[in-house]
């Protein structure tokens, strides 16, 4: 059997259903016995959940090994050395929107070919001729629940103190809180962009002296809340949810929130592109995104992973469908376009 015909078959039989490894035929597995793929993920609990979720799967079905490597927090960069120079240090890498698309404008991914029907679940937002999603991730209100005892309904109330009064903490950076403050301000989710940039500067006026903390990490706004150090935060959900499971009394307000999607891309020219397109549709299972969900808490993109989630764990991720429907995706390419303008602005505004 011919290399491309033993590919064209793996796809009719590997992903026929959610229980893979036990669909591919013995002689598939024994075939792909010497092969290997070099993943690169974010790190921390993201590589034990992806090991779970996909890795471990992955080779069980096609005896494929996988290693998987931390990778810098923006990859870009690594990413276009990988490509100019051919040296493949890792075969595939998650990507956010952003990423992508400074990829795909110079050229630095490999087309995945993915079929549709594998994909049929997945939400649109996160299928790309390049780029498959895998987990969404979302920018949320968090308050203290012993210090405001009256639930906040949205980004609205983030700007009353009178009737949330406590300590305020935003992001450092114009991305998602130029956009919060739109909302604030009454802008409905579906007319943010392009965003009204004075308008929103008008309306972080009027908060600026209440905000106690511009924290610059995801770590930082972990502990803040962690320590009692704010009472309200817009900050990114898993980081949120890891105080609460750290103890914090806490909660989410998903009504607002702003969502983006992370996932899987493949640099260009990569001789091992053929299985890495094999490892990337198998990343599109639901009952494999299912598993992910345990150790970090961020959505999957099959909606059809819920039927394998607990209800309670589903309850505190972005793309649980009571939460995803009250919140909207941010514009990447609009902060492509902005992004350096926008910042030295925000920037500006905060030493005024």
């Amino acid at each position: 059997m011919s290399r491309s015909n033993l590919f064209n078959l793996n796809r009719r039989t590997l992903l026929a259903t959610g229980a893979a490894a036990l669909a591919t035929p013995a002689f598939l597995r024994r075939a792909w016995a010497e092969q290997s793929l070099v993943i690169a993920d974010p790190g921390g609990p993201f590589t034990e959940g992806y090991r779970k979720a996909f890795y471990e799967p992955f080779t069980a079905a096609t005896g494929i090994t996988i290693t998987g490597v931390a990778r810098d927090a923006e990859p870009t960069a690594q990413f276009k050395s990988i490509v100019e120079t051919g040296s493949y240090i890792w075969d595939v890498c998650t990507l956010t929107l952003s990423a992508r698309l400074i990829l795909e404008d110079e050229d630095l991914l490999e087309p995945l070919n993915l079929d549709p029907a594998k994909v049929s679940n997945v939400m649109p937002e996160a299928v790309y001729p390049n780029m498959l999603g895998t987990d969404v991730y979302s920018t949320v209100l968090a308050y203290n629940t012993d210090t405001i005892t009256e639930a906040p309904e949205g980004w609205s109330a983030f700007w009353d103190v009178e009737r949330f009064p406590g300590r305020r903490s935003l992001r450092r950076n114009p991305i998602d809180t130029l956009e919060i403050a739109l909302m604030a301000d009454g802008v409905e989710p579906k007319d943010l962009y392009p965003l009204d940039v004075d308008r929103a500067f008008k309306k972080l006026d009027e908060i600026k002296s209440h905000v106690d903390v511009w924290w610059t990490g995801g770590a930082q706004s972990t502990q803040l809340l962690e320590s009692g150090e704010v009472d309200m935060i817009a900050a990114w959900n898993a980081r949120i949810q890891s105080a609460i499971d750290g103890g914090a009394p806490a909660k989410i307000v998903w009504n607002g929130g702003l969502y983006s999607i992370e996932g899987w891309g493949i640099p260009k020219g990569n001789p091992k592109a053929d299985i890495a397109r094999e490892f990337v549709a198998f990343c599109a299972q639901g009952d494999m995104q299912a598993k992910f969900t345990d150790d970090v808490a961020y959505g999957p993109t099959n909606l059809s992973a819920y039927d394998h989630i607990d209800p309670e764990r589903a309850a505190i991720l972005p793309t649980a469908p009571e939460n995803l429907k009250v919140m909207s995706l941010a514009s990447e390419p609009y902060w492509k376009e902005n992004r350096a303008a926008l910042s030295e602005r925000f920037n500006s505004w905060l030493l005024a």
